[in-house]
């Protein structure tokens, strides 16, 4: 059960500084109300707070993790590159046993740090296509069509372009690398930056190569909304010293000087709380501490900002009373609204993989397999920390991608969208779904059956993504899987982590597409190294 309700007086002292940024770690800290309260501070929750503090006199941000050092994905000490690194705080999940996958798995990694999954992940710096962002248009009905300001990409481009600096690379990096961008995609002053990296694998190209050869068009820029074909991609780092660039430095510590803005780290909030019912206010924020279990509330004058991320956010407004009333009612939970969807609907890339022999030895240089020599890893340390930065430190996981259509994939193609329509006009969607799952969630899938269909139909909006860094492994990514995993509430402790039901697989479509990709992959050939291809069935739930 929730805990009970400890009301106390807050009062405002100074927090303790640190050379980045202020934050806070007690109730004594924090002011009596705010205009806003914002719940989790990663990507989302701290762009927002940023944007807000610009117009509102007092904010404040409630973090489950802590102000730490967000290395990059491949940064000092660690030698093997794609390999275990020191990053700083998350969540690990493991889903409950897949009957799709032969009993496996899922395991999904999520932000805990001030930051959020912005601090962990592979820096892979994009976007999707603008056929992606006017899907959402048609799915959205006719709230969406009708609107001012729509969800399509003509609404969302400005804003895109407007979140980011990007910074171009050095001509004699171009030179070296042939990176191509177009900065008509980019223009923003914001502390969120992009760059390429001045260091690539030796074998990049090779890949590159291949593609070419199998017919696929180079485009100068993939973040203007057209990506069909092959894509340098940037990676989210500062141009000059090549560490990560991220929600906690860019939207708190660089703007942490202003006097309304409060972050509040190792709480946990426990649920929004509506005395008189949601429409009306001012609801107040159920906070726990994680220090000592210490409970207490927070007003917001405004709004409350849930932005807890898609393993975190259902559970609070679950925990509020807001989500399935069957679920709520199960749990002893009174159901303040019902809304069905909350903490269904879950879906991810997920992608098996292609890996290869060389017919006869690459020689190729830089290589991982050199990190493993004392004097080269050095050298690289030395690199990473000169001014600007160089060496292989300043890699990500991934410059370079393949963004293909399904068109492009199979002549097959139609089978699978009819397959897909046919579904969606029939009673064998509610099968896809998780047992007894409401009627309004069925009918919201087969609308997005529709809608993918027609998406997927197009030979300009990509199906598969394919990044590419070094190595004999490619993996086809899909992009739209249709099907639909839960978050939900531990039974035996609400307070715990919540339960995943991944459900990958639960589509029977999600494999007719995948076998799709992999039959084309194949048909890969790595000049001027032949190669000899085998597929490796293996599923990889975290891109």
């Amino acid at each position: 059960m929730i805990p009970q309700i400890l009301s106390v007086g807050l009062a405002v002292t100074c927090a303790n500084a640190l050379p980045h940024a202020a934050f806070k770690r007690h109730i004594s800290e924090l002011r009596p109300t705010y205009d806003w309260v914002i719940v989790g501070g990663g990507t989302s929750g701290l762009t927002v707070a940023d944007r807000l503090t610009e117009a509102f006199p007092e904010m404040l941000v409630v973090e489950y993790g802590e102000v730490a050092y967000a290395p990059g994905a491949f940064d000092p000490p660690s030698l093997v590159w794609g390999g275990p690194t020191n990053k700083s705080g998350y969540f690990t999940f493991n889903s409950v046993p897949n009957p799709e996958m032969n009993g496996k798995q899922a395991l999904l990694l999520v932000g805990q740090t001030v930051g959020g999954s912005s601090a962990i992940n592979g820096q892979y710096f994009d976007r999707g296509s603008r056929h992606d962002y006017d899907a959402w248009t048609k799915i959205g009905g006719p709230e969406f069509a009708n609107s001012t300001i729509k969800w399509d990409w003509e609404s969302l481009f400005p804003y895109f372009k407007k979140s980011v600096t990007f910074t171009p690379p050095e001509p004699s990096v171009v030179e070296q690398y042939g990176f191509t961008w177009d900065m008509s995609a980019y223009g923003g002053t914001t502390p969120i930056h992009s760059s390429f990296p001045p260091f690539l694998w030796g074998d990049i190209h090779l890949a590159r190569d291949a593609w070419r050869d199998m017919g696929i068009r180079a485009l100068d820029e993939c973040g203007g909304g057209d990506k069909e074909g092959m894509c340098w991609l940037p990676i989210s780092q500062h141009p000059v010293t090549a560490r990560r660039s991220h929600a906690g430095l860019g939207h708190y510590s660089d703007v942490s000087d202003r006097p309304n803005y409060d972050l509040l780290v190792k709480h946990q909030v426990i649920r929004v709380v509506y005395t008189d019912g949601v429409s009306h206010g001012p609801p107040r924020v159920e906070i726990r501490s994680l220090s000592n279990d210490e409970v207490f509330n927070v007003t917001a004058k405004a709004e409350v900002v849930i932005s807890a991320g898609a393993m975190h956010t259902p559970t609070i407004l679950q925990r509020s009373g807001i989500g399935p009333a069957a679920l709520l009612n199960d749990l002893n939970i009174t159901a303040v609204l019902d809304l069905p969807g909350v903490g269904s609907n879950l879906q991810d890339h997920s992608s098996p993989g292609i890996s290869w022999n060389y017919t006869k030895p690459g020689n190729f240089s830089n290589m991982p397999s050199d990190m493993l020599d004392p004097a080269y890893a050095a050298r690289a340390v030395a690199e990473f920390n000169m001014t600007p930065a160089r060496g292989p430190y300043t890699l990500a996981m991934s410059n370079t991608a393949l963004y293909i259509s399904l068109p492009n994939v199979t002549e097959e193609y139609m089978e699978i969208i009819e397959e897909m329509r046919k579904t969606a006009d029939s009673d064998s969607a509610a099968a896809h779904l998780p047992e007894n799952s409401d009627p309004s969630l069925v009918a919201g899938y087969k609308r997005q059956l529709h809608v993918l269909a027609d998406l997927l139909v197009n030979p300009e909006a990509p199906s598969a993504e394919v990044p590419f860094a070094t190595g004999t492994t490619m993996r086809p990514i899909i992009l739209h899987p249709l099907s639909r995993g839960t978050v939900h509430l531990n039974s035996t402790d609400l307070l715990a982590q919540p339960i995943l039901d991944y459900r990958a697989g639960s589509s029977p479509v999600d494999f007719s597409i995948h076998i799709a990709h992999i039959k084309w992959l194949r048909t890969v050939r790595l000049k001027p190294l032949l190669v000899q291809l085998f597929s490796q069935m293996k599923t990889s739930n975290l891109t």
